[in-house]
């Protein structure tokens, strides 16, 4: 189904997967606000397609949030879609060294970040409005890094919760969990392919591949799905298997 006629706002819509996830949205006619605290990588979004609002916002800060939000609304005059890819990880030492700083740094970038954007957007959402919330496969299985894989698990939880909360109102809210995808975060990390191996479609994944499942859930075409983690992971959540034939 076509999202003509509908805004959407995508955090993190300067790069990557948030960037991919513009483009698609776009594609199926919504109008879309990229927004970034990178603000010169939203204005490059929005200078190359047409239909899109380069909008300043700090997933970390209320007050930029809340902000960010407003001017969505108040150049496209409605709000029909939160897309809330913005989140990452930092190098941190090991589980014993770790400061409380490192959990709450975590927490804030990947978890906080979502509540404040959410927060934020549903007093816009209608009807037909939906959330989605790109997540990780860090928080369906032991993948290491801690604080943040703590962080992802925990929106799971959120998820269903403003799902069964928002579901009386027309509100979707769905969780999209990726796992290797090719963006700026392998950068001087030798390039992410060296993983490719791991995953049963023998790559990895492609800012496209999780764009489009976020389009599909964000969309009418999911109208009737609201609650759920969608792995878009290339097969790596189904287990070690397909490594461990070759010695059967």
């Amino acid at each position: 189904m076509s999202m003509t006629g509908r805004v959407a706002l995508v955090t993190g819509g300067g790069h990557g997967i948030g960037r991919a996830t513009v483009a698609a949205l776009r594609a199926k006619g919504a109008l879309v606000a990229a927004a970034d605290v990178d603000l010169a990588a939203a204005r490059a979004v929005a200078d190359d397609t047409d239909g899109v609002l380069a909008v300043r916002l700090d997933v970390t800060d209320r007050s930029s949030v809340d902000a960010g939000i407003a001017r969505c609304v108040e150049h496209f005059g409605r709000l029909d879609c939160l897309v809330s890819t913005a989140g990452g990880d930092r190098e941190t030492p090991e589980f014993a060294e770790m400061s409380d700083d490192d959990w709450s740094a975590a927490y804030e970038l990947n978890l906080l970040g979502v509540v404040r954007c959410v927060r934020a957007a549903v007093p816009h959402l209608g009807e037909g409005g939906s959330v989605v919330v790109v997540g990780s496969v860090n928080g369906l299985a032991a993948w290491g890094s801690e604080p943040y894989s703590v962080a992802k698990a925990g929106l799971g939880v959120l998820v269903q919760n403003l799902a069964a909360s928002y579901g009386p109102r027309g509100v979707r809210v769905n969780l999209v969990a990726p796992g290797t995808i090719r963006t700026r975060v392998w950068d001087g990390q030798g390039g992410p392919d060296r993983l490719a191996p791991m995953y049963p479609l023998g790559r990895v994944g492609e800012p496209a591949d999780v764009a489009n499942a976020v389009a599909f859930l964000a969309s009418p075409d999911a109208g009737w799905i609201t609650g759920v983690t969608l792995p878009v992971d290339g097969g790596v959540s189904t287990g070690p298997i397909h490594l461990l034939r070759d010695r059967w």
